[in-house]
């Protein structure tokens, strides 16, 4: 009897060995979720945010740990994501080449092809549940919920040791290219006369994903065997020799960790909204603000409201400023489609911050169009002066969005939707003490 004991627990213990040497490539299949009265769906969501904090550990990073952070960010700070693992706030470009920058933990995991299952890495910028966000030291952002059954969502499933395997994917390895557009009355170099994005999904993927326990998770891919992210800069400049440059040291799997570039915007008549830009439901802002073009972002709701939907109405402006006449620097989608590669954007004008539970991060892009000459044209800060200049025609809704009739909300009466999503989380907006400075450990090198 004792030797079938033994006999049996080696058996046992063998099973878990091979179990444990199937490693990432072996799925948990997905069970129904059944109904559980003691835990409900913040428990899974914690062991959830459990596994992926492993996971940062293993890949040799730091995992956030939110009773004893890394880092503490001040007030003047004003970081909205306490995992960041730094910031470089500086924005002198003939300084520094790529402008403002973040630090990020990277996940390791899994996206689904035609050919079947590939390694791919991503961050997890937004929770929809509140105790999985402070867990993982993300955004809490509950209205991402608002996107399951749309269509624009996608699921994911665990491994055995805990990675995740993505419904979709993406391609890193098409060049970006764009062609200005040509003068038409007030407009010039925007809408652009050509546009090939850098990075394309296939139809199954998007950024807002559902876990097993039913939370929401913003977790955008920035890399795998086909390339990088076009918003990885390179130390030095990232120039387009560089691009999907597996090489590139802001890329670093070996320390759980990746480098992105800043945009820099206004909302609420304050400058340096800074956020990033990963991925856009049309091929054109994918192409302008360097992200990758993911078509089923386009299916998320509602499209054109506020509140309600799963997503943020934001105003781009199709002709402002392209000359800084007042220290306030230019703006437009023309002033970022007429300039080399990553030296301008478009900062945009944002209603409000992830400190406001109505906050996402995908962004629904209703943009403006001025009717005067550019020297008349004044940088647009909040939606407030927005409206204001909508009421005395200085701006118009832009002749391409998609809709004819403005849609009311709380925002503007005003405005129509263009019909572009995009996905940018807003990290930080800073005091004015603070450009110039860097916190933590802005670099992998």
């Amino acid at each position: 009897m004792k030797k079938t004991r033994i006999i049996l627990l080696s058996l046992f213990v063998a099973s878990l060995f091979v179990a444990c040497n199937n490693d990432d490539t072996e799925l948990v299949e997905p069970q129904p979720e059944a109904v559980d009265a003691h835990y409900g769906q913040t428990f899974k969501a914690l062991k959830e945010a459990k596994r992926l904090l492993r996971s940062i550990w293993r890949d040799g990073g730091i995992p956030y740990n939110s009773r004893r952070p890394a880092l503490r960010f001040t007030q003047e700070q004003n970081v909205f994501l306490p995992s960041i693992l730094g910031i470089d706030y500086r924005i002198d470009r003939s300084v520094v080449p790529a402008g403002p920058t973040a630090r990020f933990p990277m996940f390791r995991g899994w996206e689904t092809t035609p050919n079947g299952k590939r390694e791919c890495y991503y961050v997890i910028t937004e929770a929809s549940n509140k105790k999985m966000a402070k867990k993982l030291g993300v955004i809490f952002s509950p209205r991402m919920a608002e996107a399951i059954g749309s269509g624009g969502e996608q699921k994911a499933y665990w491994t055995r040791r805990g990675r995740l395997v993505f419904e979709g994917s993406v391609d890193f390895s098409p060049k970006r290219s764009l062609v200005p557009g040509a003068a038409n009355g007030q407009l010039l170099g925007f809408p652009p006369a050509e546009v090939n994005p850098g990075a394309i999904a296939d139809a199954n993927w998007s950024s807002y994903v559902v876990l097993p326990s039913g939370v929401v998770i913003n977790a955008q891919m920035v890399a795998n065997s086909t390339g990088i992210h076009d918003r990885i800069p390179h130390p030095d400049g990232n120039g387009p020799a560089q691009e999907d440059d597996l090489n590139n040291p802001n890329f670093a799997p070996d320390q759980a960790s990746v480098v992105m570039q800043l945009l820099d915007g206004w909302q609420d008549g304050r400058p340096y909204y800074f956020h990033i830009v990963t991925d856009t439901s049309d091929p054109g802002p994918a192409t302008i603000e360097l992200g990758v073009f993911a078509p089923r972002l386009a299916n998320l709701p509602t499209f054109g409201l506020f509140p309600g939907g799963s997503m943020l109405p934001f105003s781009p402006t199709a002709n402002g400023r392209t000359v800084d006449t007042d220290g306030f620097g230019v703006q437009g989608l023309n002033a970022a489609s007429l300039s080399d590669r990553q030296v301008q954007d478009p900062t945009n004008t944002f209603p409000i911050d992830p400190s406001d539970e109505r906050y996402a991060p995908m962004w629904d892009a209703h943009v403006t169009e001025f009717t005067v000459p550019e020297l008349e044209r004044p940088i647009l800060r909040s939606f407030e002066q927005i409206n204001e200049l909508l009421a005395d025609g200085t701006l118009i809704p832009f002749r391409g969005n998609a809709n004819p009739s403005p849609l009311a909300n709380s925002l503007s009466d005003l405005l129509t939707a263009t019909g572009a999503i995009i996905n940018c989380p807003v990290i930080t907006q800073p005091a004015e003490s603070v450009i110039g400075t860097q916190i933590g450990s802005p670099r992998n090198y």
